[in-house]
């Protein structure tokens, strides 16, 4: 019978391994640390007040804070409106210009990332310029009503408008990149020789492939509109982030303890848009 023989592994090279990992622990609790202490230091400011010992009243009163409901349910109703009109716009013109003109693709690559190069500060300008101008000189017309409704408080659509615009670079590279690791062609072709319309080829071929891609696109819309600070406040608006600005002065503990919520709430919406983003399993589908 035939000796068994293994091939011996190099000294050197488990000690290269042995580095390897040694570093990427190190860099990984390095990351581990740089975000989290601030976490920490921040929840401990809110429960500890030299003199009085540990309390949570900070956190105890925050669903009575005058304001937090509304701003946190504007900024919710704002982020899933502004992901339905991005998407809205954006997935039909990548599919369009993926299947009919591949040339323009840098052409609207370049669209898409403007706003990237447009400074917020200048984006509100130029929204207050129009508002203002609108009802001027189309006060005789229907479209002054127009004007009016995109600027109610309750739900201003201005700021879905301008939000869409700001989330526009971010969505374009995640359905970029989904529409890059699909076979769009193929697909398409296929299901219209089958008899299928384009409405159900964009719904029922199409977004179930870029499930991944339209999650990232959410995600990033998502965290951009709850975070977003200078447009709603320079636009008179108070939606989530600008009230947790405006009552940081008057109870600063009260408002970081708002933020740490926030960031415990984003995750929590992230995560479920993780889970929506990834594809039913195998046993899902045979059942």
């Amino acid at each position: 019978m035939a000796a068994l023989t293994t091939s011996p592994v190099s000294l050197p090279a488990v000690r290269a391994r042995s580095r390897v990992r040694v570093w990427r622990g190190l860099v990984l609790t390095l990351a581990g640390l740089y975000f989290l202490v601030p976490l920490v230091a921040s929840f401990v400011f809110t429960v500890h007040t030299p003199g009085r010992g540990v309390s949570f009243e900070a956190y105890t009163g925050i669903l009575g804070a005058e304001g937090f409901t509304d701003s946190l349910l504007l900024s919710l109703g704002l982020a899933a409106a502004t992901i339905a009109l991005v998407l809205l716009l954006a997935v039909p013109a990548l599919v369009a210009v993926r299947l009919g003109a591949p040339g323009l693709r840098s052409v609207v690559e370049v669209v898409c990332m403007l706003p990237l190069v447009v400074p917020p500060i200048a984006l509100v300008t130029g929204i207050g310029t129009v508002l203002r101008w609108g009802p001027e000189h189309l006060s005789r017309t229907p479209l002054y009503q127009t004007f009016l409704v995109i600027q109610d408080e309750s739900f201003p659509l201005v700021l879905v408008f301008a939000y869409t615009v700001l989330a526009l670079p971010f969505v374009y590279r995640s359905l970029d990149a989904g529409l890059r690791a699909v076979d769009v062609p193929t697909l398409v072709e296929a299901a219209r020789n089958c008899g299928a319309s384009w409405p159900y080829v964009i719904g029922r071929v199409l977004l179930p492939n870029l499930r991944t891609a339209l999650a990232g696109a959410a995600f990033l819309t998502l965290a951009l509109v709850l975070g977003e600070f200078t447009i709603a406040a320079l636009s008179g608006y108070q939606p989530f982030a600008v009230w947790i600005v405006s009552v940081s002065g008057s109870q600063a503990r009260m408002s970081v303890a708002v933020s740490i919520l926030s960031l415990l709430i984003t995750w929590a919406l992230l995560l479920l848009l993780s889970r929506a983003g990834k594809a039913p399993s195998a046993s899902s589908k045979e059942s």
